[in-house]
């Protein structure tokens, strides 16, 4: 019953209050889902068309940018046709603010990432993208079995989320059935609480950072708790990358799946994985494009920048937004039969790759490979400090040997970097995120030429974790 009220009262009159046509927008989704594969992409043209259309005659820098390219509106009839648009950067979002807002935009809302770089980013969405945003989360909870109204807790750590728990919002989430748990105060004690809250039966899916639930299923592990039965169904996880080792232990701990999503404030709800493992492209709702350092795009399973164009953010249109994020795009179809096409992979920041004496970009998990086979090793940040020069920071167990463990990550690491190479390591209690709550587990100093070029793939197989990562 309360599942029940909370889906067909409380989130439809908290999302009517806001001005959000949600539920419109959902239904359209799951609409498209059932498309053939010809039939979406027709569907996506045409939003295509629109959008553009909207945004060369409402939106000044969009106008610009496309007189200076030559391109009129009914020349991008296609995703194809739009690499003959610059593309979008953080700086140009940063600098030209103002001009990308549409002059019959009703109420923009102001948000914020912290960017992987610290500086951060203000940027501005209107109704329509937010509540698109809002139904592609519903929209995918709903391949796995859950929808609001099934009790969720959200292990979180933006600042912007934990400074707004006013008594309004509080009682918001008690009618969502959402508890928002801290995912900056990890501490033992902090993180016992968590567990004795989870195993209380009263949650069925939980909302997280990949780090965040590892470390509390880790803690799990320490105290010896069994939380296969306390009737979580579903883990979803994003921001940050999803590794292997990550989804097992989580998946373990809660005896249910780990279902990934990727996108980010600032480049909307881009893909999400399916029951049966698929990471699917919203596509009806967003462009995304795989382009080389130069914007062009490159085939389907070859490594290469996500740019991404939100089909609902026409009031202040993100079109050929760079994400910072390194990925590959598939051919193949889902067991699922949805005809959203798919993602073969994302291997996460472009700053997440490091460079070799000898210049060749390899992605930062072919270090992490090296050290997954490590007794001990609970918690680590690597950091490129030079080409040949890496720091190491290291949470670690009494399973841990620091004297054969540094000698085997310091040979390992310099038989990949062709090069010897200097680890300097720093053992810490704890690592602490960055001020959005993310944890950075590859941070590399060090700026190549270009750090993506056409044809770069990593150095290792550790590298492919094929649909592993989120944002």
């Amino acid at each position: 019953m309360r599942r029940w009220l909370t889906w067909n009262l409380w989130f439809r009159l908290h999302e009517r209050l806001k001005g959000h046509h949600t539920f419109s927008i959902l239904r359209e989704m799951e609409a498209a889902e059932r498309l053939s594969a010809a039939d979406l992409q027709q569907l996506q043209n045409r939003r295509l068309q629109a959008f553009i259309d909207d945004c060369y005659r409402h939106v000044p820098y969009v106008r610009r940018r496309m007189d200076e390219a030559g391109v009129r509106p009914a020349d991008v009839r296609e995703p194809a046709d739009l690499g003959r648009l610059p593309l979008l950067t953080k700086a140009d979002v940063r600098q030209h603010r103002a001009s990308l807002r549409s002059d019959v935009a009703k109420r923009l809302s102001s948000f914020t990432t912290g960017g992987s770089t610290g500086e951060p980013l203000i940027f501005d969405l209107g109704r329509r993208r937010i509540a698109s945003r809002v139904a592609c989360r519903q929209r995918v909870a709903r391949w796995w079995g859950v929808t609001v109204g099934d009790p969720e807790i959200a292990l979180w750590g933006s600042p912007i989320e934990l400074s707004r728990q006013d008594s309004i919002r509080a009682l918001r989430d008690r009618l969502m059935a959402s508890r928002l748990l801290s995912a900056f105060e990890m501490t033992d004690g902090t993180m016992t609480q968590y567990i004795d809250l989870m195993a209380g039966g009263a949650y069925r899916q939980i909302f997280a950072y990949p780090s965040a639930i590892y470390l509390l299923c880790l803690h799990a592990r320490a105290l010896g708790r069994d939380l296969r039965h306390s009737g979580i169904k579903v883990v979803f996880v994003t921001s940050e990358v999803l590794l292997p080792h990550q989804r097992e232990l989580i998946s373990e701990t809660f005896g249910c799946p780990v279902a990934n999503g990727y996108g980010g404030r600032d480049s909307g709800f881009i893909a999400h994985e399916c029951p049966q493992g698929g990471m699917h492209v919203m596509a009806d709702a967003v462009v995304t494009e795989i382009v080389d350092a130069s914007g062009r795009p490159v085939p389907p399973g070859e490594a290469g920048q996500i740019v991404v164009t939100d089909l609902y953010s026409e009031e202040a249109p993100f079109v050929r937004y760079v994400t910072g994020d390194i990925g590959a795009a598939s051919v193949r179809r889902c067991a699922c039969g949805r005809s959203l096409p798919l993602l073969d992979r994302i291997e996460g920041r472009a700053n997440d790759a490091v460079v070799a004496p000898d210049g060749r970009v390899m992605h930062g998990q072919s270090l992490v490979g090296q050290l997954m086979g490590i007794d001990g090793i609970v918690q680590y940040r690597i950091r490129q400090k030079a080409p040949d020069v890496f720091h190491l920071q290291i949470v670690h167990s009494d399973a841990y040997r620091a004297s054969s463990a540094e000698e085997r990550i310091r040979s390992a690491w310099s038989r990949l970097m062709r090069a010897a190479v200097t680890v300097t390591f720093e053992y810490v209690p704890r690592i602490a995120p960055d001020p959005q709550g993310k944890f950075r587990h590859i941070v590399s100093d060090v700026p190549p030429s270009a750090r993506l070029r056409a044809g770069d793939e990593p150095a290792s197989s550790a590298a492919r974790v094929s649909g592993e990562v989120s944002r």
